[in-house]
């Protein structure tokens, strides 16, 4: 029998993926969820998705969409079953819980049809990790979480309004999605001790990184600064992806504020972009552009000069942006301005394509950037390094062989457990 017509690991297997986010959203954890759920399905499995309304980073419902409570989409093999929710387009602790309600109300009242051999959930979603575990306990089902945020700590970290109040109501709804899981992946080991606070055995915890989601950049960088309008000589700084309060983006501006000899570029979209606009009105080094395209994403990205993550010194242990992968693909340097002790800090070092300064400090990040500019050799150099990194430990591939040995011991157990 031929590979092509050799039956995949999971024929016939009837899987339900949970996630808020999902195609066409490219930003975030839409990615991952999607390509997961589509290889599954390459792979002969029966995958239905239970998601929202394509609304990240603007937090805003896309044109298309308008008008729609539920629709039933065919993608890339996969049924999405998409349900409307509430989407708020500034952030507290109010409006973030209407909006998780609003995600569980409809995921549990109208969940997709049939039985499924699996519940899979991607979590920051509260909701998202409720409704797997409900799903999962009603069909007596295994139930598969991964951790790609820790909401618990988000709300204690991030500065939204409202967020320690938020906090403990966060960690019980975790606690509910996790406790109960036949296994729960988490995309960094930095994650494993809050996972564990849950109440999660840590015989249950795999560790399944994410994986580089976009290709490498193809067009000539020269030519793609000058359509962005970017003059050779000047140092770019560029951030892409969320603006949310997690990030703490003010870094930026203020770090422009006091060096207009270096333009920064904000491409994105989300909840804090009209407050970064009035902080940074006046200063002509500041740029703002719209998410790029899919296919000139990296192009964009490897046309900066270095890269910036950051993240407000009080965020350690809830996330690890999903940016650094593209980040790492585009072969440009990256200044990590975040806590020394949080998974993004550990992520930057191991990767070796980046250096870190500490957060909410315009004035080292600004140095940082300006030690890169004058010696584009070791610019090039540091940058290199995450191709590399990418290669060795990012490829989708890798990445995708990972799920497939999480879902195979979650089914095999399952099966296990229904002898017994």
């Amino acid at each position: 029998m031929s590979d092509a017509a050799r039956p995949g690991p999971f024929q016939g297997r009837r899987l339900l993926l949970v996630s808020t986010n999902y195609a066409p959203e490219l930003t975030g954890i839409g990615p991952y969820a999607t390509q997961l759920a589509e290889h599954w399905a390459a792979s002969g499995a029966r995958v239905r998705a239970l998601t929202g309304m394509p609304h990240y980073p603007s937090w805003r419902l896309e044109e298309g969409y308008r008008g729609v409570w539920r629709t039933v989409e065919i993608r890339g093999g996969v049924g999405v079953h998409r349900r409307r929710h509430y989407i708020p387009s500034r952030q507290t602790a109010l409006r973030r819980a209407a909006f998780e309600a609003s995600i569980l109300t409809t995921g549990l009242v109208a969940p997709p049809p049939g039985r499924p051999d699996a519940v899979v959930s991607q979590m920051p979603s509260l909701a998202g990790g409720v409704i797997g575990a409900r799903l999962a306990r009603h069909h007596r089902v295994p139930y598969l979480p991964v951790v790609q945020d820790l909401m618990g700590a988000a709300a204690a970290q991030s500065g939204i309004r409202g967020g320690g109040r938020a906090a403990a109501v966060a960690a019980a709804a975790e606690r509910y999605a996790l406790r109960g899981a036949a296994l729960v992946g988490v995309i960094h080991e930095s994650f494993v001790p809050g996972v564990r606070a849950l109440g999660v055995d840590p015989g249950r915890i795999r560790l399944v990184p994410n994986w580089t989601h976009v290709q490498g950049p193809t067009a000539d960088r020269a030519a793609t600064r000058a359509r962005l309008g970017w003059p050779e000589g000047v140092p770019v700084l560029l951030h892409s992806g969320n603006m949310g309060l997690k990030q703490g983006l003010e870094v930026l501006v203020d770090a422009a504020r006091l060096a207009p000899d270096v333009r920064v570029v904000l491409m994105g979209d989300g909840n804090q972009r009209d407050a970064l606009r009035a902080r940074a009105e006046g200063l002509a080094n500041v740029e703002f552009l719209e998410p790029a395209g899919a296919e000139e994403f990296t192009d964009v990205l490897a046309a900066a000069d270095v890269l910036a993550v950051t993240q407000r010194a009080s965020v350690l242990d809830m996330s690890v942006p999903s940016k650094l992968t593209s980040y790492f693909t585009s072969g440009r340097p990256v200044i990590a301005s975040v806590a020394d002790e949080g998974g993004t800090a550990d992520e930057v070092r191991r990767s070796g394509a980046g250096v870190l300064v500490a957060p909410e400090d315009p004035a080292a990040l600004l140095e940082a950037v300006q030690k890169l500019a004058a010696d584009p050799a070791a610019a090039d150099a540091l940058g290199a390094e995450g191709p590399r990194y990418v290669a060795a430990h990012l490829s989708r591939e890798a990445g995708l062989a990972r799920f497939d040995d999480l879902l195979a011991e979650v089914l095999r157990d399952g099966q296990d457990s229904g002898r017994r």
